[in-house]
């Protein structure tokens, strides 16, 4: 039964990216100066996920519509990832990393992650 659970979950995980892709949300745009100078920025944050949940694909969407370069990691495939994010206490995903000098903040909750980078990264 858990096979069979697995197989929906990542076929259904598919069905979504796939339209994902059809529908993908436009682009902000910035002049190559502004999009240069946020590349720092982001460097600074990773977003752990799984490739397949709907979850992690809304926030995905959220990254691309901002035009902004986070670092994905795909627990799934990297098990460093998987230890990274479980020793923090969970392994729920998305999962936004974000340092901040010397201190790491890990956000979870796609909607807090979104709320934040639309905060950070959106044009007002």
């Amino acid at each position: 039964m858990s096979i069979l659970l697995k197989l929906l979950r990542e076929g259904l995980g598919r069905v979504i990216i796939f339209i994902s892709k059809l529908t993908q949300p436009k682009q902000i745009e910035r002049s190559p100066e502004a999009q240069a100078a946020l590349k720092s920025e982001t460097s600074q944050l990773s977003l752990y996920e799984f490739y397949a949940c709907p979850f992690c694909v809304k926030t995905r969407r959220a990254i691309h519509k901002l035009n902004i370069n986070i670092e994905t990691r795909d627990i799934r495939k990297q098990q460093e990832y998987y230890q990274e994010l479980s020793q923090q206490g969970s392994t729920q995903v998305p999962c936004l990393r974000i340092e901040q000098g010397n201190k790491v903040k890990w956000m979870y909750e796609s909607d807090d992650i979104i709320n934040y980078l639309n905060g950070r990264f959106g044009m007002s």
